[in-house]
């Protein structure tokens, strides 16, 4: 990798595997040098840009983050992310580094490749893909790895006519992956673990480091960055699901997935929301809900990030005196879910 490019790292993972939480420390730990942030979000509410956007120091000021919300990163490269690459570039001061947190949809090998554009090549290279992998959703068999045996349940069984493609989009962020980082590895024993490092090893073909994270202990700028993979120049042994599709004539799309955002007022009792929205998810089979929510009596703003049953609350900063409360969450599923019936309940919640 030459000294005279800048690195960047491309981080990716299943919606709610703890992307932004990873960003978060490794802008805490960057230790004065200045990161540049690409934030890829899915739906219509910047969530974890609001949330990155609290680091506000030398190390990442608000200037620094950008956001891309007109859809998947993977989908329009040309449309926004080579032009903002290149708006960063003719920065009068450059970064030292640039962090892309991916949205939990999109394919990173778009991305990796997109560097290799003219404008791009000769001034960044990929550092590296770190592929965030929810070691609790997959302790809970939610990925099927073995594409064998469910070919074979396929055969067998007429619902099973086609792939899931959320099993697809997980094994091509292992795929692309340089380094895999278990979050959540607290949440699960240590024979689950040893199952999913196995499992996550078998879906790839490449040797690639494998970290973990927990609440307690979160890898920082120190491991993240500096791998010096060069990830652009790899493509062919990082091939995903969508290019071997491409090649028997498919087009590729997000028609899997529906995201929308519902709103609300303000709330008085945190735990009865939390409960509320966790009965709901399950119900209605909601992937991933996160936003912020207005708490009666208090000043600050409550952020709201769940997936699966799972729901995290906390207070990040104070409400700006601008600043239009209520309550926004985005709420993201599977194509066939009920928009109306779930825009109900949660707004019933709020």
């Amino acid at each position: 990798m030459s000294l005279q490019k800048i690195p960047a790292t491309v981080i990716t993972g299943f919606l709610g595997a703890g992307k932004t939480t990873l960003v978060r420390n490794l802008l805490a730990t960057a230790n004065g040098k200045r990161i540049a942030l690409i934030i890829n979000e899915f739906g219509d509410l910047g969530v974890d840009g609001e949330v990155l956007a609290g680091c506000g120091d030398e190390t990442c000021t608000e200037d620094d983050i950008v956001e891309l919300n007109n859809g998947c990163i993977c989908c329009t490269v040309a449309d926004d992310f080579i032009p903002t690459m290149i708006k960063l570039l003719e920065r009068d001061r450059l970064p030292d580094h640039i962090v892309i947190e991916t949205s939990g949809l999109a394919l990173p090998q778009p991305l990796v490749n997109a560097f290799n554009w003219p404008e791009i090549r000769e001034r960044v290279t990929v550092d590296g893909v770190i592929t965030v992998v929810d070691s609790a959703a997959v302790a809970e068999g939610r990925f099927a790895h073995d594409v064998d045996a469910v070919a074979a349940q396929r055969a067998e069984d007429e619902a099973l006519d086609h792939d899931s493609p959320l099993e697809e989009l997980f094994e091509d962020q292992i795929t692309c992956a340089d380094m895999i980082v278990l979050s959540k590895v607290d949440l699960v024993d240590d024979a689950a673990i040893d199952a999913i490092q196995k499992d996550v090893r078998a879906a790839t073909s490449r040797a690639v480091k494998m970290v973990h994270s927990s609440a307690s202990n979160i890898p920082g700028a120190d491991v993240l960055l500096g791998l010096g993979v060069g990830s652009e120049h790899d493509l062919e042994a990082r091939r995903s699901h969508h290019e071997i599709h491409h090649e028997d004539g498919h087009e590729h799309d997000h028609d899997e997935f529906e995201s929308f955002v519902v709103e609300g007022g303000a709330v008085s009792d945190v735990k009865a929301l939390a409960a509320s929205l966790s009965k709901l998810i399950e119900e209605h089979d909601i992937l991933r809900l996160k936003g912020f929510v207005e708490v009666t009596g208090k000043p600050m703003r409550l952020v709201v990030q769940a997936v699966g049953k799972r729901i995290d609350t906390y207070f990040d900063r104070d409400w700006k005196k601008d600043e239009a409360r209520g309550s926004r969450l985005v709420v993201i599923g599977l194509h066939e879910i009920d928009k109306d019936a779930v825009s109900k309940a949660v707004s019933e919640a709020l």
